[in-house]
């Protein structure tokens, strides 16, 4: 497979964490000048093709799959509309599991859901639900992201306790449970964030009004 599509394929997969050119190298098992080369060719092509709005940024000593300057204004007014101050059932669920498996990485979320999870713990981290609490040991060091006191506040929750505790239902009912089970009754609502982040109102769907 061209190594240039495999360089691709991670710099999406990775998202915003982004990777480092040396773990390139090691995994696609060339060296980082080769690496290096593919990386140019491939921000040459997205720079001058004008039908895509991807660009390859570097950040550090890490290379990552970002959106084109020309889109920002764009992108800000998405931001700022109601539909990107919503919880989706996709954020739901990704808030859920990173409650229940904290600390956790992007990479390891999107493996239990089976699909990306990026745009859900980008709205999560920037609703300051969740946030960054360490990094991982191992070849890239991917963010381990955790719950905050916004979402302690925001569910009710005094401890982490007081989350149901999932393995000891299933042990009782000799059954898998949703990991998203204590967030089921959010399920039929809308969670409108206001301008300030972290303050919150439910609204429910038209059909219950």
């Amino acid at each position: 497979m061209n190594i240039k599509l495999k360089i691709e394929a991670l710099l999406f997969v990775t998202g915003d964490e982004g990777v480092e050119l040396k773990e390139m190298a090691r995994l696609l098992s060339v060296s980082e000048k080769t690496v290096l080369k593919e990386i140019k060719l491939l921000e040459q092509s997205y720079r001058e093709n004008k039908e895509t709005s991807l660009q390859i940024l570097e950040v550090g000593e890490r290379f990552m799959l970002t959106t084109k300057e020309e889109f920002a204004d764009f992108l800000k007014e998405y931001a700022a509309s109601p539909i990107a101050n919503t919880l989706s059932q996709a954020a739901l669920e990704v808030l859920s599991i990173i409650a229940y498996k904290q600390p956790i990485s992007r990479m390891q979320v999107d493996e239990l859901r089976g699909v990306g999870s990026s745009g859900s713990i980008q709205k999560l981290v920037h609703f300051r639900l969740i946030e960054e609490v360490g990094r991982m040991e191992t070849p890239g060091r991917p963010i381990l992201y955790g719950t905050t006191d916004v979402f302690m506040d925001m569910f009710g929750l005094r401890t982490m306790e007081d989350l149901p505790d999932i393995a000891q239902m299933e042990q009782e009912m000799n059954t898998a449970l949703p990991v998203d089970l204590f967030f089921d009754r959010y399920a039929d609502k809308e969670i409108l964030f206001d301008d300030e982040v972290g303050e919150e109102k439910e609204e429910k769907n038209e059909e219950d009004r």
